[in-house]
């Protein structure tokens, strides 16, 4: 074989990318990954963002990454290990209260009213017993409606089965929550405010929603679902997330396939309506049987392939794809440890959220209606250093944080206004941690146009394109391109922008790799 032919050809080196990869080299393929950046990782690389200190990207928790992935590419032999694993949430209020929620949802959280803590464990109960249900959708590709394929009239025969064997009053309670407003639910069930505040928070993380836009019950189902699969648990791995990604890494060269970083590429080659192989920026060409994008799907159709290759109607859709992000991150280099209000232990080392309440993060949602930040934004904390103290100098920390609502198309503009809303969010985060301000030594502010900008991500959606009830499953990303596959014969998706969606879970890489040589067979 010439050494620029291979079988398949990955564009792009993030935790999908570098799965997909793995998968396919281990079933006997040729396999070159091409990242445009130094390292690998992509968003979920480990970056120092000021002299030693260190600090997960843009996604900062491992939470949604099934264990059979890790096992079956043997993960932990090549260096993967947790700092911390089955971290809780701890819901801040901004003032001395603050509670602190089990991952597993065995127990109520301390401080509730006896009725709050009853219904929280009926309320966790039957939600988690939703999500185990809809959790094997995620982990296979979607069957095409309307095929007369016997796999496809079985992979929706199962899916009825699936959602059958809930009973009648679980069926019937997911048929009528599911394209529910997050608030109108949770209402039904609690009074705290706080508790609220917090459960709703996880149905609008990352997107375009407040708690009272409808469909958020079905992407907080989408969280459980996902989440279900590897325990719930929340986790760090030692060294940040790029571990993970070198894991990945490691596991896929020892396959077989080969990695390529600093390598951008220019174009998808097409001949005789398939793809052949890329072109680097370089001008360096290389052929494969198959081309597989874990770019997103703006990127990889209209960028890196062309719509000249595409219908005119496939080209609408991906015009009306949702892909612009909400979501900001900042990190914190500080010279001491903050202490959090209300919190016990100090540092914390689990999950903080700041969401006081449902109506609270539905006016910071107000805000991005109309282009701007949120006045009083909505957070979720994490402190890397309190269960990982390597990533910063001894006795210094590093805080991470996500920030609600930072919307990709700010009216005034982000040039002006970065040091505006750095100075919003420190000032909101003094709120929590009295003194933080001043132990600050370096900031970093990522807006959603920087993550497009840095990490190649157009619009700046960690999730690729929105997840919606109508960018979700068989219509993900959009219709002519589910099941990884695009209208192109030989070129594949295999990132956030396909189905299942976002999140550290790397199950969009394996499930493109099974539909690859499934394919092949």
């Amino acid at each position: 074989m010439s050494a620029s032919r291979y079988d398949c050809i990955v564009i792009g080196g993030g935790h999908n990318g570098l799965t997909c990869a793995a998968y396919l080299a281990r079933a006997g393929r040729s396999v070159l990954v091409l990242e445009a950046g130094e390292e690998v990782g992509g968003a979920a690389r480990t970056r120092e963002f000021a002299p030693g200190y260190k600090v997960s990207a843009v996604a900062h928790l491992l939470h949604l990454m099934p264990p059979s992935l890790p096992h079956e590419l043997g993960l932990a032999r090549h260096g993967l290990k947790m700092a911390a694993e089955r971290m809780s949430t701890i819901a801040l209020s901004g003032g001395p209260v603050a509670l602190t929620i089990d991952c597993a949802g065995l127990r109520a959280p301390e401080g509730l009213s006896a009725s709050d803590a009853g219904s929280y464990l009926r309320y966790r109960a039957r939600m988690q017993r939703l999500a185990r249900a809809l959790r094997p959708v995620l982990e296979a590709p979607p069957p095409r409606l309307g095929s007369r394929d016997w796999r496809d009239r079985l992979a929706l025969l199962e899916l009825g089965v699936r959602m059958r064997l809930l009973g009648r009053t679980d069926m019937r309670e997911l048929l009528r929550i599911g394209g529910m407003c997050v608030q109108d639910l949770l209402d039904e069930h609690f009074e705290s405010e706080l508790l609220k505040g917090a459960l709703a928070f996880d149905a609008v993380l990352g997107t375009n929603f407040g708690p009272r836009s409808p469909g958020t019950v079905f992407t907080l189902l989408y969280r459980m679902a996902a989440g279900s699969a590897a325990g719930d648990s929340l986790a760090q791995p030692v060294g940040g997330l790029g571990a993970l990604c070198e894991a990945l890494a490691r596991a896929a060269r020892a396959a077989g396939a080969s990695i390529r970083t600093g390598t951008p590429v220019k174009r998808v080659l097409v001949r005789d309506d398939r793809a052949a192989g890329v072109m680097l920026e370089s001008g360096e060409d290389f052929e494969a049987g198959c081309v597989i994008s874990s770019a997103d799907p703006r990127t990889t159709f209209l960028g890196l392939l062309g719509a000249e290759h595409l219908d005119a109607g496939f080209v609408r859709r991906l015009n009306h794809l949702r892909s612009h992000g909400m979501a900001a991150k900042v990190h914190l280099a500080l010279d001491r440890a903050p202490s959090f209000r209300g919190v016990e232990t100090q540092p914390p080392a689990g999950r903080l959220v700041l969401a006081p309440s449902q109506m609270a993060i539905e006016r910071a949602f107000n805000h991005a209606k109309y282009g701007e930040f949120s006045a009083a934004p909505m957070l979720e904390i994490v402190l890397p250093t309190a269960a990982d103290p390597a990533l910063a100098p001894p006795g210094k920390h590093v805080l991470s944080a996500v920030v609600q609502y930072a919307p990709y198309r700010l009216a005034a503009g982000w040039e002006g206004e970065r040091q505006r809303f750095l100075d919003l969010i420190l000032g909101t985060l003094e709120t929590c941690a009295p003194g933080l301000r001043d132990s600050v030594v370096a900031a970093e502010l990522l807006t959603p146009a920087d993550i497009e900008a840095q990490f190649r991500i157009s619009g700046g959606h960690w999730h690729h394109a929105e997840l919606a009830l109508d960018q979700f499953f068989m219509v993900r990303p959009v219709a002519g391109a589910a099941r990884y596959r695009a209208p192109v014969g030989g070129l594949y998706l295999c990132g956030a922008g396909c189905h299942p969606g976002g999140g550290v879970m790397g199950v969009a890489g394996r499930n493109a790799a099974r539909q690859i040589l499934k394919e092949a067979a």
